[in-house]
């Protein structure tokens, strides 16, 4: 009789990664901290890399001491208790407001995603005393992802998958997870739709948000707070057709909320 192995999947923190700064190569900083680590790149491998270190190194960070509030943006600032200039950054990013309330401020940011803020955030920008500064989403988190994969395949010969990870919180659930912004060379969802369950029952509806599966997972290392580990290898994933993250954006005409 013989046993079926259980399948694995193993995730390991990129260690030694410096603070990322405007212009810095990706690439060759997460190639660096895994050959510090000894682990070489395999065909299959993803590498989950945080929306905050690929930003930064797009030279997406705002100093408020040049934003000019707009009269909206003024506005609303009292009500969701935030500063003016922030508030106009996140209106400077969005395609409407959703919802405004004392400390929330929910948009439609320009790339479709629904979310707190428009992605603008301060945590882990700028130390005390080195001014005031914000940082925004990449231009396309998709092209961002296409672009390491193939400056890191470049490299090592071998072309990791790539997600853009970013912290989202949930309309009907409490505290943020990870979710994918960006991908390249993973399939972003797995459509099971007529596969048979395990009592042979045919799925009707299930589509698995593959990418944002991984970017979960990925948050577990990566973390919320000073962890200090904006970039995860993901090993032992199953393949499939790649698609961008701009797949998991529900279209307006299905969204029984919008």
């Amino acid at each position: 009789m013989t046993t079926e192995a259980a399948p694995q999947l193993e995730l390991r923190a990129v260690p030694g990664l410096p603070l990322v700064r405007a212009g810095d190569d990706l690439a060759a900083l997460l190639l660096d901290g895994l050959g510090r680590s000894g682990i070489a790149l395999r065909a299959g491998d993803v590498l989950v890399v945080a929306q905050k270190i690929v930003s930064k190194a797009e030279g997406r960070l705002v100093d408020l001491a040049a934003v000019v509030p707009s009269a909206r943006a003024r506005e609303l600032a009292p009500l969701v208790n935030k500063d003016p200039r922030l508030v106009e950054l996140v209106l400077g990013e969005s395609r409407r407001v959703v919802r405004a309330a004392r400390d929330v401020l929910i948009v439609e940011h320009r790339l479709g995603f629904v979310m707190a803020n428009a992605g603008v955030d301060q945590s882990n920008v700028a130390a005390p005393g080195q001014g005031e500064y914000a940082l925004l989403l990449p231009l396309d988190p998709d092209a961002s992802a296409r672009r390491l994969r193939a400056a890191i395949a470049a490299r090592a010969g071998v072309a990791p998958g790539i997600v853009i990870n970013d912290s989202f919180g949930r309309a009907w659930r409490v505290g943020t997870v990870g979710v994918a912004i960006g991908a390249a060379g993973v399939p972003a969802l797995r459509d099971l739709r007529g596969t048979p369950d395990l009592l042979g029952r045919t799925l009707r509806v299930t589509v698995v948000g593959h990418a944002d599966e991984i970017a979960a997972a990925a948050s577990l290392l990566m973390g919320q707070a000073a962890e200090g580990c904006p970039a995860v290898l993901v090993r032992g994933l199953t393949s499939g057709p790649e698609q961008p993250a701009a797949v998991l954006l529900r279209p307006p005409a299905e969204d029984l909320f919008r």
